[in-house]
């Protein structure tokens, strides 16, 4: 199933629900007539129409009766209102719900509905923003290999898209969507680094910027082991190794994967379960 050919709803035009309208719109995905989205405010609705270039609404009850599919792109905590806004306005049955709602299961979502429209849960990253995202996703109990493609269709337009069990997803949340700030973190403490021996911010954080992506695109092209790859830089006696025993004195293994307990943790503490 095309999905330049159906119409497509986006609820929460904040930074996620924004970034997947435009890279939607910029990648030819879907056609800008079929889009609406959905936001709180008059305020949010007007900037997405004069960005955008598509429909807007603080009311979208009219709307819903003729979605082919339905982007939910809201918090966890309000996840259960708008789920009840759409049981209450009678959502077609064969409209395919695609949630990134960190938190709240398929299950909960399906119970909510009360009828067996086609859910997908879906966990993307910020850089989405930039075509680069990484999303991951799941079908429920409903949802058809077509259904599937669709989500596929949207994400791939953003950067990256795997499925996984829903099991896993909480770890997703922790690893792939919180991983993005860990990194930012990373890369302005190098930044300090360089301007800790003399380098103007500037060119510091440019240098570390261009790092950062070489070396991701290093694992990615040519799929060798990221320690195999620090070994290449790594030469006897020479200054690597150096800062490499100063980041293990600082236990940076531990304290990375750690991060990543933690935020996965507390993921599995957001939004409804079941």
């Amino acid at each position: 199933m095309a999905l330049s050919t159906q119409k497509l709803g986006v609820i929460g035009a904040g930074v996620m629900g924004y970034a997947l309208i435009q890279g939607l719109i910029e990648t030819q995905t879907v056609d800008p007539k079929q889009v609406w989205a959905a936001a709180r405010t008059e305020a949010s609705c007007q900037k997405v129409r004069q960005e955008l270039e598509i429909s807007a609404y603080t009311d979208y009850k009219k709307e819903l009766a003729d979605t082919d599919v339905l982007l939910l792109c809201v918090k966890p905590s309000s996840m259960g209102k708008v789920l009840e806004y759409l049981k209450s306005n009678h959502i077609p049955k064969e409209t395919l719900v695609i949630s990134i709602s960190a938190g709240t299961s398929i299950e909960y979502i399906e119970k909510i509905i009360g009828q067996p429209n086609p859910v997908i849960r879906a966990m993307p990253n910020t850089p989405c923003i930039v075509g680069q995202g990484m999303t991951i996703v799941c079908p429920g109990s409903h949802a058809k290999p077509s259904d599937m493609d669709v989500a596929y269709q949207i994400f791939e337009a953003v950067g990256e898209c795997l499925e996984l069990e829903e099991a896993h997803f909480d770890a997703v949340t922790g690893l792939s969507g919180s991983g993005p700030a860990y990194f930012y973190l990373i890369m302005e403490a190098l930044a300090d680094g360089g301007v800790r021996v003399g380098l103007p911010r500037e060119v510091a954080l440019k240098i570390v910027t261009q790092v950062v992506l070489g070396a991701a695109t290093m694992v990615q092209k040519t799929g060798r082991h990221p320690a195999a790859l620090r070994d290449d830089v790594t030469t006897p006696a020479g200054c690597t190794i150096g800062g490499l025993l100063i980041m293990e004195d600082g236990k940076i293994r531990s304290v990375l994967a750690r991060a990543v307990e933690e935020a996965t943790q507390i993921a599995g503490q957001l939004g409804q379960k079941s």
